[in-house]
């Protein structure tokens, strides 16, 4: 599923959907014209607690989800803290995609005893 995720937030990159960088997405935030933040894991504690009470004040989701490296290869770019998505779609895809890969309880196996 990560790699699916990652792959779309490319899409939305090819379709000019989606900024990246912190200077840029703060900007574009701070215009009203953000649907959606992607901060990465490995982001500073700054970094998330600024774009947590950004998004909360202007009523834009925010989810916390893969590392910088990974980030802006995805996007074909050096490493990335925070990329905006800046289309409904896109970030109604992304906001199901990310909450799933961040519910899964990986019960595959539940009822599947090991005989001892």
């Amino acid at each position: 599923m990560t790699n699916k995720i990652y792959s779309f937030i490319g899409l939305a990159r090819k379709a000019n959907k989606l900024v990246s960088g912190d200077e840029t997405c703060e900007r574009f935030l701070k215009a009203g014209k953000v649907k959606l933040i992607i901060v990465a894991r490995d982001a500073s504690l700054n970094t998330k607690k600024k774009y947590k009470n950004a998004c909360s004040h202007r009523d834009v989701q925010i989810r916390i989800f893969g590392t910088k490296e990974l980030l802006g290869k995805f996007i074909g770019k050096g490493t990335n803290s925070v990329i905006a998505i800046l289309d409904k779609g896109f970030s109604d895809n992304l906001t199901k995609m990310l909450d799933n890969e961040n519910n899964a309880c990986g019960g595959e196996d539940i009822d599947k005893k090991k005989s001892l």
